[in-house]
């Protein structure tokens, strides 16, 4: 037996019963975007942002060599604009390294200009000795990281397969021959080769490295220190196993006395006197040093535990 609906007499009132309201799909896929209206804008300089990245790589490589790197910054800090700038490649890394320092400055200027806040130098071997003296030239550099990445900066003294292709008759003992002459300062390994045998030689003819050492007087000694003291963290690294960088310990300013025994930085002259500011920077806690075992001297801009140790803390 069906029952039959109930039917209201007209005394009833015409009451419809009904469960709880939900809310449409069309107002559910508008609420995220009501939601941010009713925030609080976050002012400009509240957002996370990191300093641009600039790029300058050492003796015949070329922009495609930081790929591994490029691909690391950008993971661990998106958005990150990055700069691996394409100039000297190959062969023409051994144009004289003044040369060299004059083109990378055009390169970077506009790009500190567009960055009030600051940038950061990751600059490999050859190109760290560049990179420091960008940083004494430049009256109004904001560079906030220089990371030296396995550079000769005190220097370089051995044999290596470049010097063996480029001077295939010259041992190390008598390459000052060539590289403390008028035309071998002509090439960029030579303005930074540093024969600890003979070093009246080398701080009469280097061009170069006894200049930005403050080894050697020039007029611009006392505006170079000062340009250089504007840098606000010096990050050195370097390692052991190389199999380039001779003495290994360049890298962090070390350098061979006469009797080819390494002293470290606090023991050199430049240190000590403070020609270029290395001794200020420590004193303010401003040089960090990363030395790491088993790296290759290709392998450092590659090596993703040697970037999360001592390179991406660097990059705020």
């Amino acid at each position: 037996m069906k029952s039959c609906p109930h039917r209201p007499s007209s005394g009833e009132s015409m009451v419809e019963l009904r469960g709880p309201w939900l809310p449409s799909a069309g107002f559910l896929l508008l609420l995220p975007f009501l939601l941010l209206l009713l925030l609080p804008a976050v002012p400009a300089h509240h957002r996370a942002s990191y300093k641009p990245v600039i790029v300058v790589h050492g003796l015949f490589d070329s922009s495609y060599s930081f790929r591994h790197l490029l691909e690391y910054i950008n993971e661990t800090h998106p958005g990150t604009v990055v700069t691996v700038l394409d100039l000297f490649d190959g062969r023409e890394s051994l144009r004289p390294l003044w040369e060299q320092v004059q083109g990378f400055r055009e390169a970077v200027a506009p790009i500190m200009a567009k960055a009030p806040q600051g940038v950061h130098l990751i600059c490999y071997s050859q190109g760290g000795l560049v990179c420091r003296a960008l940083l004494s030239v430049m009256d109004e550099h904001n560079v906030d990281s220089f990371i030296s990445l396995s550079s000769p900066q005190m220097g370089q003294y051995g044999d290596t397969d470049y010097l063996k292709w480029l001077f295939p008759t010259s041992m190390r003992s008598n390459l000052y021959r060539i590289c403390y002459s008028p035309w071998g300062q002509e090439f960029s390994i030579c303005n930074y080769w540093h024969d600890p045998h003979h070093d009246d030689l080398y701080l009469n003819a280097s061009s170069f490295l006894a200049l930005i050492n403050g080894e050697r007087d020039h007029p611009n000694a006392t505006a170079w220190r000062k340009n250089f003291l504007r840098v606000g963290r010096l990050v050195l690294i370097g390692g052991p196993d190389d199999g380039v960088i001779t003495p290994w310990q360049s890298s962090f300013f070390g350098f061979y006395d006469a009797n080819e025994t390494v002293l470290e930085m606090e023991e050199q002259l430049v240190y000590l006197r403070d020609s270029f500011g290395l001794k200020t920077l420590l004193a303010r806690g401003a040089i960090v040093r990363c030395p790491m075992a088993g790296i290759a001297h290709t392998a450092w801009h590659s090596n993703r535990t040697l970037y999360e140790t001592c390179i991406e803390p660097w990059l705020s």
